[in-house]
């Protein structure tokens, strides 16, 4: 596997981020604007359940890259 394509999920139940570190330019605009889920010198460096699905998904919204996105998780 190519250390520059690592594609990862995370899920808090409700949202699913989608992490590619391809595509990831370090802008750092996750980690500023949702500080409690995004910590980059961690592991795991994503922790949805440190916040709510809309702040989540407005934070991703804001990724300049394209590296962020998320899906909604199907509600039984």
């Amino acid at each position: 596997m190519d250390p520059k394509d690592i594609k990862k999920e995370y899920t808090n139940g409700e949202v699913t981020i989608v992490w590619e570190s391809g595509k990831c330019i370090h802008s750092a605009m996750c980690v500023k604007n949702n500080p409690d889920v995004f910590h980059p010198k961690e592991k795991p460096w994503i922790l949805p359940e440190k916040s709510t699905s809309e702040k989540i998904m407005d934070t991703i919204n804001k990724c300049p890259s394209g590296a962020l996105s998320f899906y909604l998780n199907k509600k039984d």
